[in-house]
């Protein structure tokens, strides 16, 4: 279902039409305008070039975001298989154990 829902973003009224609830909408626009008024803060940009710094800003925040969510994922794939490795490792100790306690 598409809601209609009314955003107010540096100062200018937007009807934007989502398959996101309602919540959610309000919250991206709140964080663009929350950027829009950073770029516009003491400076004598137009709305049009905060706005286009702002994306900037928000692009940038991306990427960097998401560079640092591929290292996790890098590092936590390594963390997996190192478990792994040692699970096998303990295994083996277990089975060496078991046999070195039945020679007895």
């Amino acid at each position: 279902m598409r809601n209609r829902i009314t955003v107010t973003i540096a100062g200018q009224e937007y009807t934007l039409v989502a398959m996101e609830d309602e919540s959610y909408v309000r919250k991206v626009a709140e964080h663009v305008d929350r950027k829009v008024r950073e770029v516009r803060e003491g400076e004598k940009f137009s709305l049009i070039n905060s706005a286009m710094l702002a994306a900037l800003n928000i692009a940038d925040e991306y990427y960097k975001e998401q560079e640092t969510s591929e290292n996790l994922r890098r590092q936590l794939k390594e963390y997996l298989e190192e478990a792994t490795k040692l699970k096998m490792e303990l295994s083996e100790a277990k089975r060496e154990i078991f046999k070195l306690q039945n020679k007895k």
